[in-house]
This record gives C-alpha cells, structure tokens and sequence, in this order.
C-alpha cells in the first residue's frame, strides 16, 4: 500500500481502506484543520461516508469486506480530496461542532471555531448556572453551527442567527429545519446589525471574517474552497470586528457579553484598541484568539470616547 496503484486487489476490508486512505493523506501532504486535524481520523471519515456507515460504527467494521463498488467510491473521493484539495466536509456534506452534525457545503465555512467549547460548557463562568438567557445573537452565522449550538444549550432561548449571504442562510436553515428549531433560531439577512430590530441579547457571539489580505495569500489550498467574504477582511483583518465593537452595547441587555473569534489578529487589534479591557478566553482543546467584553466595559469604552 506504499502508492495508491491496484486499490481493488489491496483493499479487502472496511480496515484496509482507512489505512489505505491514511498512507495516501499523508503521501500527498493534504492539509488538516476543516474538521480533522490528522490523517486517521480523516481517512475514517471518508470511508465512513463512502460506506453509508455512521462513524462510530467503523470500529465494529473493520474486518467487513469491501465491495467493488465501495472501493472504487473510497478511490474516487481520496483522489478528489488529493489532487483538487477539497476539504473532506465539503465532499462528505457533513461537519460536527459541540457534538452536533451539520450539513455543509462551499457556500458556508467548514465549522471549526473554539467557540464550540465555551457553548458546551454554558459560556460559564460568565454566565451564572441560575441566569435566564432569554436571546442569543449569532453574528455572522454561516451554517449556523454556533446558533444551532447555542440553542441546545439553552432551550429557554430564541437565537438570531444573522448573515449578510443570501446563499449562506440557505444553508443555515437547511440545519436549522434538520435540528427541528425553526420555532427557536431564525435566520435574518443582515450586514451585522444594519437590518436588526434593536433588542436586548444576553449573548452575542460573533466569528466573523478577520483573515487580512496578505495573510490569505498564505493560506494552503484547501481554504480556496470557502466563500473568500467568510474570511477576508481588510489590510489588518479588523474592519467588521471594529462594526461590531461600536455597535454591540446598544443590542446588549443589562448583563450581557459579547464573544468575538479575531485569530491571528488579536495582536492587531489590540494595538487598534489599546484602552478597551479585552479577556483574551482559554481553551483546553486548542485554539486562541477569542474575546469577552460585557456591556458595562463597551458602554465604559464609549463614554470616554475610545472608539
């Protein structure tokens, strides 16, 4: 299995092909980060795809034989991730965030922000085990994966999951109908707040587009695939960031936050705004960049004139 030659007569069993699929990854030098971040793990969902079969029952398969038909499936979708650089999401219509699936293709990006984790953990401790989170913001939804997320952690809440993407939203309300939410989120369009009844969130949550344009052009192959408006922002990757800065108090209740995913930006952005009280979160599964600011520190930073 050192190359990927006679598929038919090396691959005998579900096993075979994962490991298969594996060498060739790793061979080819794909790159990782749309939703796996090794060559196992997404060999086995592309095998898993190919197969009809759910994830978490490979392991019971593996010594299942493979048909003809179900290699040359496996062979076609590894030769397409390998020689067009398609992330795996996007040939398999599939993406999981905060242990949820959904539905994804190149009018959305392939759901993968830290965030996930502060939703699983009910965005404590900022937010009380006894507090009523009546309304979530999503800015910037996409496929509504964090709106999603946001509303099966808190199921007393309605989520606005907004986009300024037509095409986006259509894929946003595809999962919203598979989640069966259509009474709780609702996907607006909207250029950040401009088209937004001023209401009062107890949370905003935001990863908008903060990739500066030099910084895209560095950016491996696969990235290609995404809508370039998810990621693209300006020179420095701040100027929808800057938006919602200026805008979020006023859609804030009392005790409200707003959580925003900057990247590799965050250094940029705090020499932009240098007097704003930026908690820079942690996260014990990887990945940095994500600020808290509550409502007092925006409205604090308004008054002395910062922004």
């Amino acid at each position: 299995m050192e190359n990927g030659g006679d598929v038919k007569e090396k691959l005998e069993t579900v096993e075979d092909a994962v490991y298969w699929t594996r060498r060739r990854l790793e061979q080819a030098g794909v790159f990782f980060g749309h939703g796996t971040d090794n060559a196992l793990d997404e060999a086995a969902c592309l095998v898993s795809h190919c197969l009809r079969l759910p994830f978490e029952e490979l392991q019971a398969a593996r010594r299942q034989p493979l048909e003809e038909e179900a290699r040359r499936a496996i062979e076609t979708m590894v030769e397409r991730r390998i020689q067009e650089r398609i992330p795996a999401a996007y040939l398999t219509h599939a993406a999981w965030f905060c242990g949820l699936e959904f539905y994804v293709d190149e009018r959305v990006l392939v759901p993968r922000s830290p965030i996930a984790e502060l939703i699983a953990q009910g965005f404590r401790p900022w937010i009380g085990p006894q507090q009523e989170i009546r309304r979530i913001l999503d800015m910037g939804t996409g496929s509504a994966c964090i709106a999603i997320a946001c509303a099966h952690a808190f199921p007393g809440a309605q989520v606005d999951a907004v986009d300024i993407s037509p095409q986006a939203l259509e894929v946003a309300r595809i999962n919203i109908s598979r989640h069966g939410l259509e009474g709780r989120v609702h996907a607006l369009e909207s250029d950040l707040f401009a088209s937004l009844p001023r209401r009062p969130y107890d949370i905003i949550v935001s990863n908008p587009p903060y990739v500066p344009r030099e910084e895209m052009e560095t950016l491996p192959d696969e990235y290609r695939h995404e809508p370039v408006h998810g990621l693209e922002a300006d020179e420095e990757g701040l100027r929808l960031v800057a938006e919602i800065l200026a805008r979020a108090a006023d859609y804030l209740g009392e005790a409200g936050i707003l959580i925003v995913e900057v990247g590799n930006s965050q250094a940029a952005l705090e020499r932009r705004f240098p007097h704003l009280p930026f908690m820079w979160l942690a996260f014990a599964h990887g990945g940095s960049g994500v600020f808290l600011l509550t409502r007092e520190q925006l409205l604090d930073f308004a008054d002395s004139d910062g922004a």
